[in-house]
């Protein structure tokens, strides 16, 4: 008998964003409900991250461009996704 575990925990992309137009993007994960912690810090204006690059891409308050989206900042740092709940 092998001993499994019945639901091992999803894995977590290494790159995920926000924005539908993006090859990054994945919907079904994002209903789900992604959280960052970004250098220790819980971020919850986070556009799009790269674990491996480690950097996060902020929305900078509430600004948009001329097309709508927002306006960001990228950051370096240690990232940390997980899901929520």
């Amino acid at each position: 008998m092998t001993d499994t575990p019945s639901s091992a925990p999803p894995v977590l992309p290494d790159r995920l964003s926000t924005n539908p137009k993006s090859p990054f993007y994945d919907e079904a994960l994002l209903a789900r409900g992604v959280g960052i912690k970004f250098d220790g810090e819980e971020k919850t204006n986070v556009e799009e991250y790269c674990v491996s690059e480690g950097w996060v891409r902020l929305a900078v308050g509430k600004t948009v461009d001329r097309k709508g989206n927002p306006l960001t900042i990228k950051l370096k740092g240690k990232v940390e996704p997980y899901l929520q709940k």
